[in-house]
């Protein structure tokens, strides 16, 4: 974000974002209690007509931007221009939003609408131990993140099992060997890996390229945080989970296609918003096949046919 830009978010908005709502307004004129010392009596004036403010128990004032180097001199942290930017960039969402990436459609995919979801419980059905099996992950490692959930299709009428993967709004990635979708809520999947001292992070397209990995990994579970999107569309939800954390770097193990390629510039353009994070594209270990999972079925002479 450059300077001009970040002029022109409201004052309001930003005081919002930090956590304060004015005492007292008119048309063009907010007063606060100051979020730059604690105070009892109201004396933060905004003008949000001008954009600017004025702290009359500090003497001071300034435009938007130097009411952000003021904030984050509040909290003992890097208070430059540069740093202003960048908290405004991370608040507002500038520059690292990515546009809708099309995904091809998947004929048997069913939106979570049309499923309900009737029961979860540890993977029992063979068939389902079979599908696991035809796609190289070994059931002790699939057993440790997926469910056996049964569902209803409310458009047939009809019951069926199927692989689940539980995300973060309680909902589920649907998976068997003729059918992909989701129930209830669809969204991305956070697991935290096993060092909590590890400031590093892997971002998978799906959950099969998890399970992967961790089968390559000889089965040990990830000591970095991952998020699994579920769907490349989803992208842009795991922006709140990756900025601001600390992390110093993330892995992505984007698709080798168009959407992939996208997804992945629109990482690095992300990971240069974010101070000291590092992005490192993974995709270049599984040319020339489109996904982790592909590769490793390739790899180990499976198909899905």
């Amino acid at each position: 974000m450059n300077i001009h830009d970040a002029k022109q978010i409201p004052i309001a908005e930003i005081l919002e974002r930090m956590g304060h709502q004015p005492t007292k307004k008119t048309v063009s004129e907010y007063w606060y209690k100051s979020p730059l010392r604690a105070e009892k009596t109201a004396s933060f004036h905004a003008n949000v007509k001008k954009n600017i403010w004025y702290d009359f128990g500090l003497g001071d004032g300034g435009d938007n931007i130097d009411l952000v180097i003021n904030h984050l001199k509040s909290q003992g942290v890097g208070s430059s221009v540069s740093d202003a930017l960048r908290w405004l960039n991370n608040m507002f969402d500038k520059a690292i939003k990515i546009e809708a990436v099309k995904q091809e459609i998947i004929e048997h995919e069913r939106p979570p609408s049309t499923l309900a979801l009737k029961s979860v419980k540890n993977i029992y059905q063979r068939v389902l131990e079979n599908y696991l099996s035809d796609r190289g992950i070994p059931l002790q490692i699939g057993a440790r993140y997926l469910k056996e959930i049964r569902v209803h299709n409310r458009e047939s009428g009809n019951d069926f099992i199927a692989l689940g993967f539980k995300n973060e709004e309680e909902g589920y990635e649907v998976r068997n060997k003729k059918f992909k979708g989701s129930v209830k809520a669809k969204y991305i999947s956070f697991i935290r890996g096993s060092n909590l001292e590890k400031k590093e992070i892997h971002l998978f397209e799906g959950v099969f390229d998890f399970l992967t990995a961790i089968t390559q990994n000889e089965g040990k579970h990830f000591e970095e945080d991952v998020i699994v999107l579920n769907s490349i569309t989803l992208l842009p939800k795991a922006t709140p989970y990756l900025k601001g954390y600390g992390y110093k770097v993330l892995y992505s193990w984007m698709d080798n296609d168009e959407a992939g390629k996208k997804a992945t510039e629109a990482l690095e353009q992300f990971a240069r918003s974010e101070e000291g994070l590092k992005h490192v594209p993974m995709n270049h270990r599984y040319i020339p096949y489109k996904d982790v999972n592909a590769a490793h079925m390739a790899k180990l002479g499976l198909s899905m046919e």
